[in-house]
Order: structure tokens, then C-alpha cells, then sequence
């Protein structure tokens, strides 16, 4: 048999560089890829080993005029009697940046539209917006005098004083819990939620009344984040030295891209968050923190989707309740998740049949973004 000695050769050739170049690739990005991967080995397996947070709580204890330092931030924006006198079922804070004034009116025209939700599902919802300083001097004498024509309009921005930024992310949370505490600590739910994220109300309202009825305590709900390390590179914003967080593992929490806490749940945190230290800046942590000292645990609902996007199905819409990295779809994607036809496609044995393969094929086949997990398709 004839054997091309040159295109053997050339084959060999080409096979080491691609596998010299892998090498190089490997020893470059060694480090990285081996302290991550091992951080979250070492903090899955403490998870497993402890069942308590105690010690982590306990340390970060401080007293109330300490405390008062991180929340005690002045109201530029306000609204007191927003829940006056309401019967309402959900509060609903959604985190925003000044400048962000177009996904705050995309959210007020569709799924923050609390006439809607009114009309449609007979529950009343409260949906402000939860905000601070631009960091900026310039910009933020234009942006405050456009906020104030905002809410004149729309009377549903909570400001305060302290400047809008990432590694403020904690004050925002804190902004959120007094406000709660102190002027609607009868809504009987509150939920936090990123300005860039979807959610679908009816889905959610409907699951809410039904826990309302049963009179549920301790409720917690979300993509919830289990055995979870710092991140110690500094060149990533979530990076949390060691002075600051000084051990290898965090409470179970949920991400703050939306989550649900029940109102006995959301009056402990704010009581919790009154006696810890508060520096740290990842909000969401902080919240897990707290409700940790207070003897809470998150519980996980495969349909919030955390950090990740929602395949795009009249299958996944059916049963959706948070989908995350939204900016310029909410409308087309409203019109898609509330369309009636929505309903019908998963009803009868050969609807839940054909929505179970398509969800198994999104979620867990060509399963690309971090949203659902594979054991929601049989849900």
C-alpha cells in the first residue's frame, strides 16, 4: 500500500504544534484555572463537612451605633405612604443606577405594570425602584434634576444620599430592608431584583398566593448558591481580601439577582442587619450573612434563574420566573411570556409530553447558558 511520506509528515507536524500550543495555553492559564478550581473544591467539601455558619456570624457581630454607620444614609427620594393602607402581597425593590432611566420604564410597561397585575390576578403589588448618588460631580447634577421629573411622574423612586456604585451594592440592600421595616412591613412578600432582569410576574403571583394561603414562615425562594468560596484575584469585582472576609467558605445564599423572602423573613434580616458588620460589599452574601445569624435557609426554585438567561420557549414561559440578562428585549418578551397561546401548548398528556423534549433538549442537551437546571424539564 502507498504511503505519501510527505503528507504523513506534514499531519505529525501539524499535531505537535496544535499540541504545543495547547501546553503553552495550559501553563499560562495554570494558575487561575488551578486556584479556582480548587477554591471551589475546598469550600464544596467545608460545606459538606458544616452544617452551621455560627462562627462567621459571631465574628462579624458589632454593636447598634456601629451598625448605624453603614444605614444611617439620608432620604433624598421618598415615598412613606406607598403601602399606606394596602392590602399588598408583594413589595417589589428593584435595584437601579440613575443613568438606567429606559429599563426602568421598560419594566414599569411590562412586567413591574402594577395596574396590570391588579386587573389581571387581582393582587396588589408595589414596585419601586431602589437607587443612590451618581459617583460622578457633573453627572450627577443632571441626573438628579431628570430623577426628580421622574418621579413626579412615576412616584416610585426611593433614593439616599450615598453614591451608586458596585462596592456599594450592601448600602442598597440595607436601603431596601430599613425601608421595608419601617414603611410596608405588612407586605406579606418582599422581592429584590436587578433592573436587567425579567420577571414573570402572573407565573410568580400566582405561586406566591398559593404559599400566602398555606401561611408560609421561614420563606425563602431563589437560585440558591451552596458551598460558595471568596474570589481572592484582585482583578475581579467581586474580589474580597482577607481582612474582610478572612474564611474559605459562604453561607448559603441566593444571588441578588432576584430573590423572594417572606415577610417574617425579611423583618429577621433587618433585625440581623442592625448587629453585623456591613463592609462587606457583596450584597447578596451580606444577605445570607444575616439571615444565617437568624437561623434562616435558602430553599431553591429551579425556575429562577440566578446569573443565567432563559431559553427563549413558549415551554420554559409556562413555568418561568425570573430570567436574568435583560436590557433591550422586555417588551418582545413580555408579549411572548403572557401570550395565551402559552397556556394551551403545555395542556393535555401530548402538551406535557411535548414540552417535556423541548425542555429536556434546552436544559439539558444544548443546555449553553447557567439559567434552569436539566431537572427543571421534568418539572
Amino acid at each position: 500500500m502507498f504511503v505519501n511520506v510527505h503528507r504523513l509528515r506534514k499531519c505529525r507536524l501539524r499535531h505537535l504544534m496544535t499540541m504545543c500550543f495547547v501546553m503553552l495555553m495550559v501553563t499560562v492559564y495554570w494558575e487561575t484555572l488551578d486556584n479556582s478550581i480548587l477554591s471551589h473544591i475546598k469550600s464544596y467539601s467545608l460545606r459538606r463537612l458544616f452544617t452551621s455558619f455560627d462562627y462567621i456570624s459571631a465574628n462579624l457581630k458589632i454593636s447598634h451605633e456601629e451598625a448605624r454607620k453603614f444605614s444611617n444614609h439620608r432620604y433624598l427620594i421618598n415615598h412613606e405612604q406607598k403601602c399606606a393602607g394596602q392590602n399588598v402581597l408583594l413589595l417589589l425593590f428593584v435595584k437601579t443606577s440613575p443613568e438606567n432611566f429606559e429599563r426602568r420604564q421598560a419594566i414599569r410597561s411590562t412586567w413591574g405594570n402594577e395596574v396590570y397585575i391588579e386587573e389581571t390576578l387581582g393582587a396588589t403589588v408595589r414596585v419601586l425602584f431602589a437607587l443612590g448618588l451618581h459617583p460622578q460631580p457633573v453627572q450627577r447634577r443632571k441626573l438628579q434634576r431628570q430623577l426628580q421629573e421622574e418621579n413626579e411622574r412615576y412616584h416610585d423612586l426611593i433614593q439616599q444620599d450615598f453614591f451608586d456604585t458596585f462596592h456599594n451594592l450592601t448600602l442598597k440592600l440595607l436601603l431596601q430592608m430599613s425601608w421595608t421595616h419601617f414603611y410596608c412591613c405588612h407586605a406579606r412578600f418582599l422581592m429584590s431584583a436587578d433592573d436587567d432582569i425579567f420577571v414573570h410576574l402572573p407565573n410568580l403571583i400566582r405561586y406566591l398566593q398559593e404559599a400566602d394561603k398555606a401561611g408560609v414562615k421561614d420563606f425563602w425562594i431563589g437560585k440558591v448558591h451552596r458551598g460558595s468560596p471568596p474570589v481572592r484575584s484582585k482583578e475581579s469585582k467581586y474580589y474580597v481580601s482577607q481582612e474582610m472576609y478572612p474564611w474559605s467558605i459562604y453561607p448559603d445564599y441566593t444571588p441578588g439577582a432576584g430573590y423572594v423572602l417572606s415577610k417574617d423573613v425579611a423583618s429577621r434580616v433587618y433585625q440581623a442587619s442592625l448587629t453585623l458588620n456591613s463592609s462587606i460589599h457583596i450584597d447578596d452574601v451580606f444577605l445570607g450573612i444575616c439571615a444565617n445569624a437568624m437561623g434562616i435557609s435558602p430553599q431553591d426554585h429551579v425556575f429562577f434563574s440566578g446569573e443565567g438567561r432563559a431559553p427563549y420557549h413558549l415551554c420554559i414561559y409556562n413555568q418561568m420566573m425570573t430570567s436574568h440578562g435583560h436590557e433591550e428585549d422586555f417588551h418582545e418578551l413580555w408579549r411572548h411570556a403572557t401570550d395565551p397561546e402559552v397556556q394551551k401548548v403545555s395542556s393535555g398528556l401530548f402538551g406535557r409530553l411535548y414540552c417535556t423534549v423541548a425542555k429536556v433538549r434546552l436544559l439539558c442537551i444544548s443546555h449553553l447558558f447557567v439559567s434552569y437546571p436539566c431537572k427543571a424539564a421534568f418539572l
